[in-house]
Formats: structure tokens, sequence, C-alpha cells
């Protein structure tokens, strides 16, 4: 028999192949996928074992398995191992010595210590063992082997997770944001359906008022192709692009409107308007972007910035991305901010600059230049998001494997890193533009409906927050 038919097949033994002192094993390393598929099967929502924030508070200081999820391991081994399949459990007792934490790599072992031949009872000593060498779980199980060999091809399982909010993303946030008086946005240049019609949507969720800034005759004409109405809608009339994104800052800098919002024009357009030095909206903040991004492999939203605006941002600039990014933390709820500054190592290494940048980052935020957020760097992706990934490396951290708040070293790593959250890892998404006196919402042809909402919807909480907290 070769290895790889011990991964397909699943054999027993037969209690006549048993003797006393026969052992079988597993290893399994604990991830947050364990954990909330447990949750799933029992019921049990206990938040020491699937909410991150709140088991930070107990006694464990952080995420543990249900106790059962290690007596589930080995019934595993019972079942697929040693007697194996035809096995008929009888009894188990066990006796939990110490918490399981995410990262933590189990030995499962399972030794025959008596065997019945008249009732093929068997007796097993049972333990779980971490990976330094700490016993976590003990005890012993009473099954009746089975009396003939079976030999089945091992089955592929489904994929099964667990919404731990346990509500859809963009319903809660329509839903907290509902209370909010809409804001008037210029919405500039919605010169094509998909525009026009993100716009339209906003209007009718409650969230904004739209001003529709360029050319009358070509927004007409997006709206008969998109078939809505411009009726009670503000039109701002101007002959193109350039215009448009000209006008749209204007009419922010006369406080008409409380935000922009971009249309079919290119980002770059825009956003020179928006930083103009004599006509624009500039603060003493560097202008960033920041994606908010939810998905199911992640227990809670998160920030990734810049991947949209600074192309290469210095030492400096990073300072103001951060700063931006835990403003939009602050509004979104997240009181204090996990930020995590991404690096390939989690190391600081002369020779990439990137992990100097992280060092220097959370030395600022140690001497009170940075604040309102607790900042973490180098860190490498892995580590900042999976708690496993971080302990494996040794790293402790109130940051690592819960970051809130990605910053990336440049903005081709982050456009890259948030389309692959998105199109790959489910992500819903909203994207905004901070540093500015207005919030600006930026769109891609490729967002969805519900992209443009969740965007839409951020910029209401940004606007009613520069109310009375000007940028």
């Amino acid at each position: 028999m070769t290895p790889d038919d011990d991964l397909r097949i699943l054999r027993n033994r037969t209690f006549d192949e048993l003797a006393i002192g026969d052992t079988a094993t597993i290893e399994r390393t604990l991830a947050q996928q364990d954990i909330q598929l447990f949750a799933v099967l029992s019921g049990d929502l206990n938040p020491t074992h699937i909410d991150p924030d709140f088991a930070a508070s107990t006694r464990y200081s952080g995420v543990i398995a249900h106790g059962m999820w290690g007596g589930a391991l080995i019934s595993a081994v019972l079942g697929t191992r040693l007697p194996g399949p035809g096995t008929v459990y009888l009894g188990q007792t066990l006796r939990f010595l110490a918490p399981v934490r995410l990262g933590d790599r189990l030995t499962v072992q399972v030794t025959v210590t008596a065997l019945d031949p008249g009732k093929r009872c068997v007796t097993l000593a049972c333990s779980c063992t971490n990976q330094d060498g700490k016993r976590v779980i003990e005890g012993e199980a009473q099954v009746i082997a089975p009396d003939e060999r079976i030999e089945r091809a091992r089955t592929a399982l489904p994929e099964i997770r667990l919404d731990a909010a346990g509500n859809d993303g963009l319903a809660r946030l329509l839903a907290h944001v509902a209370p909010m008086e809409a804001i008037r946005v210029a919405v500039v240049h919605p010169c094509d359906a998909l525009s026009l019609s993100g716009a339209i949507d906003a209007r009718d969720a409650g969230l904004i008022e739209p001003v529709l800034v360029g050319p009358r005759a070509r927004i007409e004409a997006a709206a008969a192709e998109a078939g809505v109405e411009l009726a009670g809608l503000a039109i701002e009339d101007v002959p193109h692009s350039h215009a448009a994104a000209a006008r749209a800052v204007e009419l922010a800098r006369e406080g008409r409107v409380e935000a922009l919002m971009k249309g079919s024009l290119h980002t770059d357009e825009l956003m020179a308007a928006v930083v103009s030095s004599a006509t624009g909206l500039r603060t003493k903040r560097r202008v960033s972007h920041c994606f908010v991004l939810q998905t199911p492999h992640y227990p809670r939203p998160f920030i990734v910035t810049d991947a949209a605006i600074n192309l290469a941002p210095d030492l400096a600039q990073k300072a103001d991305i951060i700063r931006n990014a835990i403003e939009l933390a602050h509004v979104i709820g997240v009181e204090r901010p996990k930020v995590a500054i991404l690096a390939a190592v989690e190391t600081v290494t002369p020779t990439m600059p990137a992990t100097l940048d992280a060092a220097a980052l959370c030395k600022m935020a140690d001497r009170g230049q940075i604040e309102g957020g607790v900042l973490d760097g180098p860190l490498a992706f892995d580590n900042a998001v999976s708690i496993a990934a971080a302990r494996t490396k040794g790293i402790v951290s109130e940051v690592a494997g819960q970051a809130d708040i990605l910053v990336v070293p440049d903005l081709e790593s982050g456009n890259m890193l948030a389309k692959q959250v998105m199109f790959m890892g489910d992500a819903a998404s909203a994207g905004i533009v901070l540093g500015a006196k207005v919030p600006v919402v930026l769109t891609s042809r490729a967002d969805s409906r519900e992209s443009r909402m969740a965007s839409c919807a951020i910029a209401l909480m940004l606007a009613h927050r520069y109310r009375t907290t000007p940028p």
C-alpha cells in the first residue's frame, strides 16, 4: 500500500487483527475555518470561539477551539484509522487540560489498552498533544470493532462557511445609515447608463440627493439608455468632462454639495481638479483612497489602502495614508483599529525599503505622530490576517492575524491585493477618497450595484462627520 493509497482509501482493522499497544495518529492544525464549521454543526456560537474582539477580553486573550472539536478529532481517528470503518462507539471520557488556540498543531493519538473477545469490545487510551508537547486533552474510548474487512474510497466533503455576523453586509450598512439625512452629491460626468443608474439607485435608497454635472444632452441620452427618469434632478450643464470636474469641485468649495461621485470620466481627470492647489479641495493631509472590503474568509470588514491614488508613496505620504484610514475606521465603528503595515517579509531588512518604512511608521505611532490606532509592521500578508500564520512564525502582536487596516507598499500591490480579494475571495467592496474637504466616491466600470451603494453609504457617514469635525 502506497502513501497515496492511504490518502484515497479508507481501510479498517477487524477485531481479530488488533493487539494491545496498537496505535494510530493524525495531525491537525486549528484554523479559523475549523472553528466556524464546528459552530455550524453544533450551533454553539459562544463568542469565545467565533468573535476575536470578545475573545481578546477573556482569560484566554484570544480565540480558542470548542472543547469538543478535539473530541471530534479523536472520533475521526477511531472511525477512519483504528479500528476504522465499521467501528461503533460505546463510550468516551475526556479531560480538557489546556486550551487549543488558532495555529496550534495537534497530534491526536489512540492506543489499544484492552480487548474483550466475547463482545468485540476495544478500550483505547486517547490524547491530543500540541506542537509544544503539551497534552491538551486526554481520555478513554470504548468501541465495538468491526468483524469484517472494509475498504472504501474517501469522500470529498462540501465547503461550508459561517456568516458570523448573521446578516448581509450591505443590508447592515444601509440599516445603519438609514436614520441619517441624505447628502447632496455632485455626480461628475454621469454620461453612461452605468454611472447614472448608480446615482439613481443611491438616491432611491435615501443616501444622496444627486446633482448631475455634465453635458445635458449626453446625460439625457444615458438616462434613455438606462430607462431612468431625470424629473426632479438638478443638472449642471457643462460642455465636457474636464469642465464637469471643475464645476463639481466648485460646488463643493461653495458648500452646495457635501461629496463628489465619479461618473464616466477618468479618475486622473477628477482627482486633478480635487487636488488643484489653486481651485481644489486640498487640506493639510495627503489625499488617499481606501477600499472597505468584507469577505467570508475573514471575520470582520477591513480596509486596504492606498490602491488607487498614490503610486509610490514616501514615508510622509504613508503616514497620511494611515491617518486617513484610521479616520475612516473610526467613522465605520472601529474604535481602535489595528493597522498592519505590509511588506513581503515580517523582519526589517535594509535592502527592502517597505520594511524600513514600516518600522519608522510604527515608531512615529509610538511617539504620538500617528494617533487613533495601534500599528505593527512590517508584516507579511499572511501574518496580518491569519492568527495561525502569525503563531507559526512566533509573532506576538496586537495586530498580527486580526488587522482592521492593511497598508500596502505601493499602488500596484494594493490594487492587485484588493482586486484579488474581490474577484477570488468573494469580497463585497466600497471605495472612498479621504484627505480632501469632502469625501470622493471613486467607482469603477467593473463595480457592482452593491459596491456603488456601499460607497455612497460610507460617503454619507463621512459627510455627516465632517459637519462637526472638518477634515
